[in-house]
């Protein structure tokens, strides 16, 4: 049976989320979902959280799950706000407790605050499988990229995160705290194993030129034509591209807002004395 997903393109973070749905029963999982944030205000909104939403109710559709690929740098996450309005569980891997583990000391967090993943209702582990309704979804951990990357297979999709690109983009970098760039050849890998036909859902799409972003390319398609790594792309080679095209490349605009929101389940941190929640911006660390 095949996956029914509606995907959704966040142009300021050119970021896709996804909606994965079984046609027969109308159960659904939302896939890496954005939280509007204006970083010269400090100010964040649910515009297109509200927008996923709405294609919920309008297909009527029964959310189970509330899945990231990984606490993402360059976007926050709105799984808390949909989880409110939809009571469904925020599912992550099992890597985040590494991902918290390297970043508590970086934002200097609250002592209170865990490393265990317990922000999140569900840590899934390699091979581990739920239903969405009749098709069957499995958890394929795709690291590199970040320790806690995975991929949700579900059906004749798979929803990757930033493991790859287009094909005419390439990979995600590797230069994060945790990042390497092996691992991730070794992910990519995997997912080249996967049958031909499916489906490949980005987490982003930066078209080059005129190209309309596109939200999926088949494993063919990506194992063939990916600009920086091939089915048969030696694995050095690729680490040797990877690693000298990230020492050019300037940290995400949003990367320090993001990270220390995601790997609180999109929660933001406690309020101050004041009553107000603050980020913080550490200095000479990244």
């Amino acid at each position: 049976m095949q996956t029914t997903v509606a995907s959704f393109f966040h142009q300021p973070t050119s970021t896709w989320s996804h909606i994965a749905s079984d046609p027969a029963s109308g159960e659904a999982v939302i896939i890496d979902p954005v939280l509007d944030y204006d970083h010269a205000a400090g100010r964040t909104s649910t515009e297109s959280a509200d927008e996923l939403l709405e294609h919920v109710v309008r297909e009527g559709l029964a959310v189970t799950r509330i899945l990231e690929t990984h606490a993402h740098a360059d976007h926050l996450t709105s799984a808390p706000y949909l989880k409110a309005q939809l009571g469904a569980p925020i599912g992550i891997g099992q890597g985040i407790r590494e991902v918290q583990r390297t970043f508590r000391p970086i934002f200097d967090l609250e002592p209170g605050f865990a490393t265990d993943g317990s922000q999140f209702d569900q840590l899934f582990a390699e091979g581990e499988e739920f239903p969405v309704g009749r098709i069957k979804a499995r958890v394929i951990p795709t690291p590199g990229h970040t320790n806690d990357s995975i991929t949700y297979v579900i059906g004749d999709a798979a929803f990757i995160g930033d493991t790859l690109f287009a094909p005419d983009y390439g990979t995600a970098r590797c230069d994060f705290p945790g990042g390497d760039a092996g691992r991730l050849h070794d992910s990519i890998q995997r997912l080249y194993q996967l049958p031909g036909g499916t489906r490949l859902y980005l987490c982003h799409d930066y078209p080059p030129g005129e190209r309309a972003v596109v939200a999926s390319f088949t494993v063919d398609e990506q194992r063939n034509g990916n600009i920086h790594v091939r089915h048969d792309t030696p694995r050095e080679e690729f680490i040797r591209m990877r690693t000298a095209r990230d020492r050019t490349l300037d940290m995400p605009a949003l990367i320090l807002p993001s990270v220390q929101v995601n790997i609180r389940a999109g929660r933001l941190p406690p309020a101050a004395a004041n009553g107000t929640r603050y980020l913080k911006i550490p200095v000479d660390k990244l």
